[in-house]
């Protein structure tokens, strides 16, 4: 799992609402829990179940229960 990501930290925290040292210190936390590695515009996930338990993310939220009403 690679990303290429030509966009300076600030743009980033500019475009999801926060400051860019925030953004700065967050990856800072996720590479020093081993999850990414950053080189240049290169974000590599290095452990993707850690990322989705770092995240709480939940994949079923993408799916519509009833598909009569999504659209």
């Amino acid at each position: 799992h690679v990303a290429d990501l030509p966009i300076t930290q600030a743009a980033l925290g500019d475009a999801v609402g926060l400051s860019a040292v925030h953004v700065n210190r967050t990856l800072q936390a996720l590479r020093g829990d081993g999850l990414i590695a950053t080189s240049g515009t290169k974000l590599r996930a290095l452990d993707w179940p850690g990322l989705v338990r770092a995240g709480d993310f939940d994949p079923t939220y993408l799916h519509q229960k009833d598909p009569e009403v999504a659209f």
